[in-house]
């Protein structure tokens, strides 16, 4: 369990647009990038072992990207080296951080400083959403599914703790990057389900699906 003493003051970080890493939940990752793949081997190395996942922000012309102030931290605790030399990794999240600013170095990967006050929740223990009413929100999550043709465990997902079906269904279900972004800066469990029952509803209502559901 990392302590709030723990948490460094620069990390690196890893822009990937739709890869959402929430606290006290796993991302698996296929890193193959040589900038990336130095970065791994890099924060390997440290005592901490965190990697920032970070929703970029394209620049207009192709210019670059820029960053969202707010990421999550995860811990590597899995990895494995193909035999082409890429690596297979999971990262446990930790806890949300704000960026204060891009560090300067040699490095091929970009780091940054980063402040992790605020997000306190993020290294305790796991939340639930007491106003959670589950039936109906498995309902809406089923038309979701059908009309995305998508299948899932239902039994597993009538049975899983709170944060665990709502950070589980914010982090794999297909939204783009600014609504992935409003599910990681969601103060609590409550406010996320709530950003997730609007975005499946949004969702819903668009394009082609809306004869669908009627």
């Amino acid at each position: 369990m990392i302590q709030p003493a723990d948490l460094p003051d620069t990390i690196a970080v890893f822009p990937l647009p739709g890869a959402l890493l929430l606290p006290r939940s796993r991302l698996p990752l296929h890193i193959f990038e040589p900038r990336y793949l130095q970065m791994l081997e890099d924060t390997l190395k440290t005592r901490q072992r965190l990697i920032g996942m970070v929703q970029p922000c394209p620049l207009p012309h192709g210019n670059g990207e820029e960053l969202h102030s707010i990421g999550c931290a995860g811990r590597v605790t899995q990895f494995s080296e193909t035999e082409d030399g890429r690596y297979l990794v999971t990262l446990s999240g930790v806890s949300r951080f704000r960026i204060t600013r891009e560090a300067n170095g040699f490095t091929p990967y970009r780091r940054c400083d980063v402040s992790w006050a605020g997000f306190d929740r993020d290294l305790g223990r796991c939340e639930a959403d007491e106003s959670l009413d589950r039936p109906s929100f498995l309902d809406l999550l089923d038309r979701f599914f059908s009309a995305r043709n998508l299948s899932t465990d239902w039994e597993a997902l009538k049975d899983a703790d709170d944060e665990l079906l709502i950070n589980s269904l914010a982090m794999l279900l297909e939204f783009d990057t600014e609504e992935k972004q409003a599910l990681l800066e969601a103060p609590c469990l409550a406010t996320r389900r709530e950003t997730l029952v609007t975005l499946i509803e949004f969702a819903l209502r668009g394009g082609s699906q809306e004869e669908t559901l009627q």
